[in-house]
């Protein structure tokens, strides 16, 4: 399976498997999760960051209880369209998610999608729709934010269908 952009690898969509999206921070990595028909993004949790072979540890206990097939992970590029020391951050988690011994040999499907803005928009309407404390709006932002990317990339994902 391959690596790289929505666009670009589409052909290759895990067939019925769920698909895991991460919204990696410096500090956290918000989750959310397809249903295996891809038309819902769900928001799952956040996850704390420490050592790269932690990260992937709490991953893998996600992959195996919700029957993962592929991710999605948000490429956060500039405003411009560019890409920033970011990008390069989450292109090198992918290529070391592929690395790692749970996925040596299986070759993940990892699907790059623009998420600029999703933190801002998720930030926004939790301030000015839901009206929800700063406290709270941390414990929820970066998992809102990963179901945000993922829903984006569920709905060019069905568009692409037709």
């Amino acid at each position: 399976m391959p690596t790289g952009l929505l666009s670009e690898i589409i052909d290759r969509l895990p067939d019925q498997k769920r698909l895991l999206a991460l919204d990696l921070g410096t500090k956290t990595i918000g989750l959310a999760l397809s249903n295996p028909d891809y038309t819902i993004a769900t928001p799952l949790k956040t996850v704390n960051r420490t050592k790269f072979t932690r990260d992937i540890e709490e991953l893998n206990t996600v992959i195996k209880d919700y029957e993962v097939g592929g991710f999605v992970m948000g490429l956060p590029l500039n405003m411009d369209g560019t890409e920033g020391p970011r990008c390069d951050a989450v292109r090198s988690f992918a290529h070391e998610m592929t690395n790692y011994p749970q996925f040596v040999g299986t070759d993940p499907w990892i699907a790059l999608w623009d998420e600029r803005l999703s933190t801002v928009s998720v930030e926004d309407f939790l301030v000015e729709t839901v009206d929800m404390s700063r406290t709270r709006r941390k414990q929820v932002v970066d998992k809102l934010a990963a179901q945000h990317i993922l829903q984006g990339a569920l709905d060019f994902i069905q568009a692409s269908r037709f």
